[in-house]
Order: structure tokens, then C-alpha cells, then sequence
């Protein structure tokens, strides 16, 4: 068990302290949102742009359906992740091994290309004296995947809400998933999966606990810088 010193504070740039409060990480509040009428003008707009008639009977209803896809798609921004972890249990009877969520499926975006990110993540975290319902662990996963995002980025987020919010020994985060971006356009090359992690406190410090966790995973060749 890790010595019962407080968690490391992380060094978090101001525009990324804003990423925990849903919509603040882009600026943007509700007066700035189009209407749904003109987000559906715009996917007409797309639809001429690429040769097709959105007036035919097979597109008619494209436009609406876009743009409440997209509404789901983007249900993080409407999210606060930290508002998720915010009720927690101290009756822990003393445990003080990992707890270990693996194998969280999720869809994201991609800011780039706005293509699917389709894949896992796995977390977990070393509590200190509380710990969190599980589903709040898969619910934290889905919160940042449902927004335009970065894998490398979304890793972090997720560690690094666990770690303030909850404030335990230490954090583990990895992403495994696949890219639409790479997969259906440009390179095309299918197959691929990219990994991404995040370790915070015992788990970057002590490499016999990333290593329990990475076994637990299935993943035991990740690296930490």
C-alpha cells in the first residue's frame, strides 16, 4: 500500500481546466448554439456539396436525422464529469487494493475529421479512503468520449478527473480503439487499433502495481514515459 501522503496536484493549463465543465471547454454557452433549423440547412448544404438532392424522397428526412444523431453524438458537452464522481462511499471495511473497471466500450469523434472512434478504455484507480459507484466509471468514459475528440486527450481527461475528484493513491487510464479516419479515408488501412494511457501516482511511481494493473488488462506491453 503507498504511504498516505496527499495526491500530487496536476499541472493543468487553464483552457484544459475548463474541459471537466462540459460546454465551457469550447467557449461556447447556449446563446451561441445555431438552431436546429440551421444546423438541418447546413446538412442540406453538405448533401448539394456532394453532388446528391436532399429535395429526393430517400433524403427528405436526412437532414433531421443528422442533426439528432449528432445531438446524442455530442451529449458530453452537456455533461460535468466531476459532477459524476461527486458521491462517493467511505464505508470500505480498509481496502486498499486496485479497483479495476476493464473493457468500457465507447464511440467518439474525432475533432479532425469528425469520424467515429469506436473502442475500450479500461480504469483504474487506488483508493485512498472512498470509493465511487462502478457505473460512474463507465459513465465518466462515455461524458468525454461523447464530444469532438483526441484519443491522447481523452485519456488524460479521464485520468486526470478521477485523480482530483477522488483524490487516491493513484490513477490508471488506457484507450484502445480504432479510427475511422485512418480506416475509411486517407492511408485506409483497417485493422489498426492505437493505445493510449495515462498513470498517475502509485501507478507511474511504482512499476510492480502498473504492471498488476496492465496484466489485469490484458495490455502488458504498455509503456509509460
Amino acid at each position: 500500500m503507498p504511504s498516505d501522503t496527499a495526491p500530487e496536484p496536476l499541472e493543468t493549463a487553464p483552457a484544459e481546466q475548463a474541459d471537466a465543465g462540459g460546454r465551457a471547454r469550447a467557449g461556447q454557452d447556449d446563446s451561441d448554439r445555431p438552431t436546429r433549423e440551421e444546423a438541418e440547412s447546413a446538412v442540406r448544404t453538405m448533401i448539394r456539396w456532394i453532388g446528391d438532392d436532399p429535395a429526393r424522397e430517400g433524403l427528405l428526412d436526412t437532414p433531421g436525422r443528422v442533426t439528432r444523431a449528432w445531438r446524442e453524438f455530442g451529449a458530453g458537452y452537456e455533461q460535468d464529469p466531476k459532477e459524476i464522481l461527486a458521491r462517493t462511499f467511505e464505508e470500505i471495511a480498509g481496502y486498499d487494493e486496485m479497483v479495476v473497471l476493464r473493457d468500457i466500450g465507447f464511440e467518439s469523434h474525432c475533432e479532425h475529421h469528425m469520424l467515429p472512434i469506436i473502442g475500450r478504455a479500461h480504469v483504474a484507480y487506488l483508493p485512498r479512503s472512498r470509493v465511487v459507484g462502478i457505473s460512474k466509471l463507465a459513465r465518466i468514459v462515455e461524458a468525454f468520449a461523447r464530444r469532438l475528440q483526441i484519443q491522447e486527450k481523452m485519456t488524460a481527461e479521464i485520468a486526470d478527473t478521477i485523480h482530483e475528484v477522488l483524490e487516491p493513491y493513484g490513477v490508471a487510464v488506457v484507450v484502445d480503439a480504432a479510427h475511422h479516419c485512418m480506416t475509411t479515408r486517407g492511408v485506409r488501412r483497417g485493422g489498426v487499433n492505437m493505445v493510449t494511457s495515462r498513470m498517475l501516482g502509485a501507478f507511474r511511481k511504482d512499476p510492480s502495481t502498473r504492471r498488476e494493473f496492465l496484466a489485469m488488462i490484458g495490455h502488458p506491453h504498455v509503456s509509460v514515459g
